[in-house]
């Protein structure tokens, strides 16, 4: 059979990666896939870069357009990132009835649901495994090795410039500004690293992951999103001592009430396998209700690992291409007509539980003062810890760090009490709030 015939839409760390494994295992993939796939276009800005990369063989060009008029290409490779001209070519690559492959999660999470149904009213496919997790096969373990099961919970490492900060973090034990200095002198950290270390990035991921767990619509504008610019290395080293390590998670879960959809700092026990996931690595832990926790871990970005997740859809599309559209799997897991309309909870609702430091005055009554609020809350306390205020701080001797676990409590009621007790006139710093994950 004639090979199948892919345009790549920009070649820089992924799009040369994703040429270069192709070529290196051309013949191992065609085994697999029953023909050869085949990058023979390839659009970028700097045409001449390209073509060194790809050799005289394929055609380059400084126009994507061109390669989504070209009536040979079968397949578009969208590798361009972000919500503007993205979009517009997704869109048309469709409408020409071309498969897309895209690593592009933050035009997914934003705009997936009209690009989804353009793709299925066209009788396309848009394959996305390098959208989420890099190498790690997440994708195709929830649409497809896991759908015997209901979806419990999902929680990920999805991010690994912020993990990479967090291990820095812990086991050197340096405050946030720093680390982020030498995770960019490294280039684990972008020059403006805004969407990793605010949360945007792992709250793309896990808004795909949501929709595929649960059969409900992408709806990135309705995560709960927050970053770790605020992490110190004192509630690091407290948290360590507790038995704790704190990550950023992309958390999404069914109860009763709705679907939860939230990124932020955690603790989670020290003894979880995920708590060990160091450096620049990810990990995402699924819970099913048959199967029970399965782990997925591996190298959540680069130039060759993401290329594997964006050849394996590839490779997906060439078994698939002459399939009756309705016998594929569905993008998002569920039939189409069968999504559901499940409540994504706003954050105020979501009940976990937490870790809490007061900086507080070190004198009579103040523990009592602060333990009685939370009770009159209803907030039901695990554990107190008192600790000396940090040297940094001068103020030892007239202040205490007061560190309280507390037991599941709506996010409202919390926020609530927290605010209350900020007001207490021997309370002296602003309360740090961590939320608190088990993941059992």
């Amino acid at each position: 059979m004639k090979p199948i015939q892919v345009g790549l839409l920009g070649i820089g760390t992924v799009g040369s990666g994703t040429f270069n494994v192709l070529k290196r295992n051309q013949e191992e993939i065609r085994r697999r896939a029953g023909r050869g796939i085949e990058i023979t276009m390839v659009a970028d800005l700097d045409t001449a870069r390209a073509q060194s990369i790809v050799g005289s063989d394929v055609t380059v060009v400084n126009d994507a357009r061109a390669v989504i008029a070209n009536p040979e290409i079968d397949i578009v490779i969208e590798l361009i990132g972000g919500y503007g001209i993205a979009k517009a070519l997704v869109l048309e690559a469709i409408a020409a009835g071309k498969h897309v492959v895209t690593a592009n999660k933050a035009l997914l999470a934003v705009h997936g649901t009209e690009i989804f149904a353009a793709a299925s009213a066209k009788g396309v496919m848009v394959a996305f495994e390098a959208a989420v997790a890099g190498g790690i096969p997440i994708i195709k373990a929830l649409r497809e090795g896991l759908t015997a099961n209901s979806i419990q919970w999902i929680a990920g490492i999805i991010n690994g410039t912020t993990n990479f900060i967090l291990s820095e973090m812990r086991d050197k034990g340096l405050d946030f500004d720093v680390v982020l200095k030498e995770a960019q002198r490294l280039g684990y950290a972008e020059a403006d690293p805004t969407f990793d270390i605010e949360g945007v990035d792992a709250a793309h991921k896990v808004t795909l992951m949501s929709a595929i767990a649960f059969g409900i619509p992408v709806q990135f504008d309705k995560a709960y999103v927050e970053g770790i610019t605020q992490l110190g290395a004192t509630d690091i080293k407290y948290a360590e001592q507790l038995g704790y390590r704190i990550k950023l998670l992309g958390i999404t879960k069914r109860t009763a009430q709705g679907i939860e959809l939230r990124v932020h700092p955690s603790l989670v026990p020290a003894k979880r396998l995920i708590a060990n996931v160091e450096g620049a690595m990810n990990a995402v832990v699924v819970q099913g209700d048959a199967v029970g926790a399965t782990l997925y871990y591996g190298k959540g970005a680069g130039s060759e690992p993401t290329a594997s997740a964006v050849i394996a859809d590839l490779v997906d599309i060439t078994r698939l291409h002459t399939a009756d559209p309705h016998q594929r799997v569905p993008h998002l897991a569920f039939q189409p007509d069968a999504m559901s309309d499940l409540l994504v909870l706003p954050m105020s609702e979501v009940v976990t539980s937490y870790y809490l430091r007061l900086r507080v005055a070190d004198e009579a009554g103040v523990l009592a003062q602060v333990t009685g609020l939370l009770a009159g809350s209803g907030i039901s306390i695990d554990a107190v810890l008192q600790r000396e205020a940090d040297e940094v701080s001068g103020e030892n001797g007239t202040s205490t760090d007061l560190i309280i676990l507390t037991h599941d409590t709506r996010e409202g009621t919390m926020n609530d009490a927290l605010s209350q007790l900020q007001k207490l006139s021997t309370v002296l710093a602003p309360i740090v709030r961590i939320r608190k994950e088990e993941l059992n």
